[in-house]
């Protein structure tokens, strides 16, 4: 068992999912729709190919190809490696039109049983960019994230049970009212391995 504020191993949990954003368009209610659009608009204005952009960031063609698309998902971590090939901010990628970058309230992430969710809530300037995040795993439940770009961090506030955020020195365990600010630029996860349902804030600096 971790007690609070301490470093532990991770423990096993049943339901496993992978950082991507939302697994079909109809679920994302629109976002896929978006990021392709924007994606496309964006690689045209800075001058690069597809090939290009694959190139500057650490992706294959094909993927690239099938997010302009609509027809492949993609992670988190790795939009994030494209918006600095773009030398654009995240946001940019995923805004619908008109969209504001300060009142977005945009559903990137639910796992298998929609219990368990991401909503990015708004941005604001930094040296690049802060993004103000919602998010909600039901008991079990596991994210699971890439590296982000060196220079990435996270804050994290628990509102409601407990979180365990696992890194590559051990498991951190947070419980209502505990803050965290940590690198990102590293694998990591979020697990609830609680029997209630665990919200938190999560704010991503770059």
């Amino acid at each position: 068992m971790c007690f609070h504020g301490e470093l532990c191993y991770e423990q096993n949990i049943s339901h496993h999912h992978r950082s991507n954003i939302l697994r079909s368009q109809a679920e994302a209610g629109g976002v896929l729709a978006h990021l392709a659009a924007n994606l496309r608009r964006l690689r045209v204005a800075a001058g690069l190919s597809q090939e290009e952009l694959a190139r500057l960031s650490g992706l294959s063609r094909r993927m690239v190809n099938g997010v302009e698309a609509g027809s492949i998902n993609i992670s988190l971590a790795n939009l994030d490696h494209v918006a600095a090939a773009l030398k654009v901010a995240f946001v940019d990628l995923v805004q619908p039109p008109q969209q504001p970058h300060g009142s977005l309230r945009v559903l990137m992430w639910q796992s298998a049983s929609q219990a368990s969710q991401a909503v990015l809530l708004g941005a604001a300037p930094a040296s690049r960019q802060v993004e103000l995040w919602s998010w909600t795993l039901a008991p079990g439940e596991r994210y699971d994230a890439q590296a982000d770009p060196a220079g990435f961090s996270e804050m994290l506030y628990v509102l409601e049970g407990e979180l365990q955020l696992v890194l590559a020195a051990g498991t951190r365990t947070l419980v209502t009212g505990d803050f965290f600010v940590f690198s990102s630029a590293q694998a990591y996860a979020y697990v609830n391995a609680g029997a209630s349902t665990l919200r938190f804030t999560r704010n991503v600096a770059s």
